[in-house]
């Protein structure tokens, strides 16, 4: 049976680094990160003359969507030739959303593919100090508006959702715990 891994989170929790190493304990796999579309998403704002600005309402309405609808169109490709397809993207709207995570289960059942959702835990005063060092534009805006943005983003775990894996990443000990346990889960499931 084959896999569709979406690794989930707001940002700064660790995705791509749980991710990475997650596949990287898988024998044979496909690695797929949403950010590689970022460069993008650059030129978009840069073409239309807005400030580049993640959290506007210019990237809601003209970028945010489709960066989602790119990478799942790789990841749809990518099944046809690898039985474990990892994205490493935030899906925060998508993992709350019923309907779209039902479609999305139900399009890749079509294709003999299980959707599995590791969603990465993050304390956020954690998330605060990594998006610090990683000192990336992208969270410019985040970190000088910390309080508003903190308050647009939902922390939670996502309910309803069937199987979901929690990755426990506040620490290198409950990092390395998820990742023996999550990495030996999906090698033999």
């Amino acid at each position: 049976m084959k896999k569709l891994i979406l690794v989930t989170s707001p940002p700064a929790c660790g995705k791509t680094y749980v991710t990475r190493k997650l596949a990287k304990a898988m024998t044979n796999c496909v690695y797929l990160d949403k950010d590689s579309l970022i460069v993008l998403s650059k030129q978009i704002f840069k073409v239309a003359g807005e400030e580049y600005n993640r959290s506007s309402d210019f990237f809601e309405r003209e970028i945010r969507d489709y960066e989602y609808y790119a990478i799942m169109e790789v990841a749809y490709e990518a099944l046809e030739y690898n039985d474990t397809v990892f994205i490493n993207a935030p899906f925060t709207r998508e993992v709350r959303n019923k309907e779209y995570m039902d479609e999305l289960a139900k399009k890749l059942a079509a294709k003999n593919t299980t959707l599995v959702v590791v969603w990465v835990h993050t304390d956020i005063e954690v998330c605060h100090q990594r998006m610090i060092e990683r000192n990336s534009d992208r969270d410019t805006w985040k970190l000088e508006h910390w309080d508003e943005y903190v308050a647009t983003r939902d922390y939670s775990q996502p309910e309803g959702i069937p199987g979901l894996i929690v990755f426990e990443n506040s620490s290198d000990e409950d990092f390395e715990n998820s990742l023996h346990q999550i990495s030996y889960y999906l090698r033999n499931m």
